[in-house]
């Protein structure tokens, strides 16, 4: 479930200023937006460099319109922050948008999405060559027990692999890190964790870093296809009261996606000015032409398998009869999943 107790320590570690700022976003006309760590979201860097939402937002006539930006850890802080009050948009998983989605009764849905990059389950133990060799002592980092993309993606390889039934089979092997200290683990030969289910670039530092890193599986093995793993979603309160700020992110994130793909070199500048990412522009321009790291799409991809899965398991109480359920009407033009 939504872990609500997260809250009291989010709140404590962000600004004054983004404290319930949804609640009077057109007046103070500013948005928050949230983001994880990571080149799987590139174009919300793209976006904030290049002030995307504040020229949208102009061109249909809301002037002076500002966006902020704030990184938190896991898309369990950003779901915390959301339904908080404290930031208007955030960008995580597919996992924690059809959760909200459901727990809210509809109140919270997804905006468009921004990229199906593929996340990989990397091992550092010799012994571990597929999910069957994960032992009882094992441990899998991914940023949110039980709710993260990556920790649904488990479950759903665990039913296909040892029937419906044991579709949760290794979330008691999944423990609770930031991609970035993920890192940190598979890095220190004496930390427990000795494996990590990954998001771009993280998979790609610890096999070029960490000795005998090697993968295990990716998700579009599991889902059979790409998957949408970031996806702007805000509350439906705050989209009926600013429909132009939806339709600017909408507008905002397809400039960006366009400029990934025709200057992907001065999109990759933009990421490392951003986050101060240490890798080198050649590593990250290789590995974004790795296969399927290309995915920057406004359409959401793979969500309806998703969905899918967490009703069959009851995670899910309602299943929706399509995608468009939990997106706002401003998508529903798009070839969705």
């Amino acid at each position: 479930m939504i872990r609500r107790r997260h809250a009291l320590g989010l709140l404590a570690g962000l600004p004054a200023a983004y404290v319930a700022r949804s609640a009077f976003a057109q007046a103070a006309k500013k948005v928050v937006v949230a983001r994880q760590p990571g080149i799987l979201y590139l174009p919300t860097h793209v976006i904030e460099k290049q002030k995307l939402i504040e020229k949208h937002t102009a061109k249909l006539g809301l002037a002076g319109m500002t966006a902020e930006w704030v990184n938190l850890a896991g898309g369990g802080a950003q779901t915390d922050a959301l339904l908080s009050g404290n930031v208007d948009f955030v960008n995580t998983g597919t996992g924690n948008l059809l959760l909200l989605w459901d727990r809210t009764k509809g109140a919270v849905k997804g905006v468009v999405a921004s990229s199906a990059g593929p996340l990989h389950l990397i091992s550092r133990e010799a012994r571990i060559k597929s999910l069957k060799d994960i032992g009882p002592n094992d441990k899998i980092a991914v940023p949110t027990v039980k709710v993260s993309t990556q920790a649904i993606l488990l479950q759903m390889a665990a039913a296909e692999l040892f029937g419906p039934d044991q579709w949760a089979k290794f979330d008691p092997h999944t423990v609770q890190l930031s991609h970035p200290d993920a890192v940190m683990a598979m890095s220190n030969p004496a930390h427990e964790v000795r494996n990590h289910f990954a998001a771009p670039p993280f998979q790609f530092v610890e096999l070029k870093t960490v000795p005998g890193a090697h993968i295990i599986i990716d998700s579009a093995t599991i889902i059979g296809g790409p998957l949408s793993q970031g996806q702007f979603f805000t509350t439906t309160k705050f989209a009926d009261a600013n429909p132009k700020v939806i339709q600017a992110m909408r507008d905002a994130s397809k400039e960006a996606q366009d400029f990934i793909r025709a200057n992907t070199k001065d999109a990759v500048d933009i990421y490392k000015e951003i986050t101060g990412d240490k890798a080198s522009a050649a590593d990250l321009l290789d590995w974004l032409g790795q296969p399927g790291m290309m995915e920057f799409n406004l359409q959401p991809q793979g969500t309806m398998k998703f969905a899918a899965h967490l009703h069959k398991v009851g995670v899910l109480k309602t299943m929706p009869g399509s995608w468009k359920d939990y997106y706002l009407p401003v998508a529903h033009d798009l070839p969705g999943s």
